[in-house]
């Protein structure tokens, strides 16, 4: 393989494509568009509809269970009270997926390509044609 696993999650940590590791994965000058494909190797980023998703799930379980259940169980503890949680919880709520999106992205490449090396490009080369 031309990719290993290892640099997949170094690409991936990095938020850079996982196929040649350069920072393609969103269009210049915009923070949320992503590419469809990548503009260096053309591996495609954006496979259809609903690619979003797997992003998303990353997202939300971050915000979720990294911030917004910590802050609750502090308040149950009784280390917050009651104003306190409901500010960080909202703050959590809106800043987390922003500040989060694009290393969403980095981490559902990473996760898809770390499992199914063998898909992409660079790996795909010099693999003989399925006769089909």
């Amino acid at each position: 393989m031309k990719v290993t696993r290892a640099q997949i999650l170094a690409n991936g940590f990095a938020c850079r494509c996982p196929n040649c590791g350069q920072r393609t994965l969103f269009r210049t000058g915009s923070l949320f568009s992503v590419n469809p494909t990548c503009p260096t190797c053309g591996l495609r980023i954006e496979k259809g509809e609903g690619t979003f998703l797997g992003p998303f799930v990353i997202n939300y379980g971050v915000t979720a269970f990294g911030v917004i259940i910590p802050v609750i169980v502090l308040y149950a503890l009784g280390k917050l009270g009651a104003a306190a949680t409901l500010s960080l919880c909202f703050a959590a709520a809106l800043l987390g997926p922003l500040l989060l999106y694009r290393l969403s992205w980095g981490w559902w490449l990473m996760l898809y390509y770390f499992f199914l090396p063998d898909n992409l490009p660079a790996n795909l080369e010099g693999r003989p044609e399925d006769d089909e």
